[in-house]
């Protein structure tokens, strides 16, 4: 899908970096968003939720930290100074949107079509943040992006473009349904939450984009990619996938989920704390096996919590 799209916008002048600022990151966050879409139409809100909550972990701890420890992380200003606290924001925003009944006391929680509109509304503040800073410095991030998607763009025909994009959304599509009916009939015949296969299972799936694309970035040596793939991938997943799924269907929200969101918010800032911590601006191989630690610890308390 990506390819083809990316053909598709080289062949009629699109620049390098708005494909990188487009396709390829929606692209990287393709599954999470069919894989909620599909679990929120069908009314599985613990796969829908805990996809998004569990991928931000991972990314945040399992993907961050195996890039680590294959080069320390040189993390940009810009990176520590507004779109990590970004992040953090968009962790506050859904926590407070999803609680209906805490804030407003009303009989119920869930995310509805108006907290998605909201979130859907945050992110575009987000986007519009994101092209002024590329704006400024298009030159930079021109060769940066080209990097990430090889270089170049393989130009093809546009039938052939075509059929690509077509291809990738079905298989998208299709990989989507077996994730969710997959993860339904585990937490039936284990007898554990659909939560939590929300959190682990399906959440790690749908974090190999991330892992893929930074773990190359990493190996590369373009270390501040690596690192603002996966944030910016947590703000997209969060206020843009958690977005559009709430608009097309509400989705309801088990109060057990606030303590991974609690920890979510948690691990966030340690990411802020360690990269401060030792060499400054920099994500360690040190800091890196911390973070793989603590998310192997998260995988052991969730199944103790079921």
């Amino acid at each position: 899908m990506v390819d083809g799209s990316s053909s598709i916008a080289k062949k009629y002048g699109v620049s390098s970096f708005f494909i990188g600022l487009t396709i390829v990151a929606f692209g990287t966050s393709a599954p999470e968003l069919i894989v909620s879409l599909i679990a929120s139409i069908k009314g599985i809100s613990g796969i829908a939720l805990g996809n998004i909550i569990g991928s931000n972990m991972s990314n945040t701890l399992l993907v961050l930290g195996i890039c680590a420890v294959i080069t320390p992380l040189l993390v940009k200003k810009a990176t520590i100074g507004k779109e990590i606290p970004l992040s953090l924001l968009a962790i506050v925003a859904v926590g407070i949107l999803a609680n209906d009944y805490f804030f407003e006391n009303i009989n119920r929680n869930g995310l509805t079509r108006i907290d998605g509109l909201m979130l859907i509304l945050f992110f575009s503040i987000f986007i519009y943040y994101t092209f002024g800073i590329t704006r400024e410095k298009e030159n930079i991030i021109q060769k940066r992006v080209s990097d990430i998607i090889d270089e170049q763009p393989k130009q093809y025909s546009n039938l052939f473009s075509g059929l690509m994009i077509v291809s990738g959304l079905g298989a998208l599509t299709l990989g989507g349904h077996w994730i969710v009916n997959g993860g339904i009939a585990i937490a039936t015949s284990f007898g554990v939450s659909e939560a939590f296969i929300g959190l682990t299972i399906v959440a790690l799936g749908t974090s190999l984009p991330e892992l893929a694309a930074s773990g190359m970035a990493a190996y590369k040596g373009k270390t501040d990619m690596a690192i603002g793939n996966v944030v910016g991938s947590n703000i997209f997943n969060l206020l843009w996938v958690l977005g559009l799924s709430s608009v097309i269907k509400e989705i309801a929200y088990n109060p057990i989920l606030n303590i991974d969101v609690i920890m979510l918010f948690g691990v966030t800032v340690l990411l802020l704390f360690l990269i401060y911590f030792g060499k400054k601006n920099i994500l360690g191989r040190n800091e890196g096996m911390v973070l793989i630690a603590l998310y192997v610890a998260y995988l052991a308390y969730l199944v103790m919590r079921g």
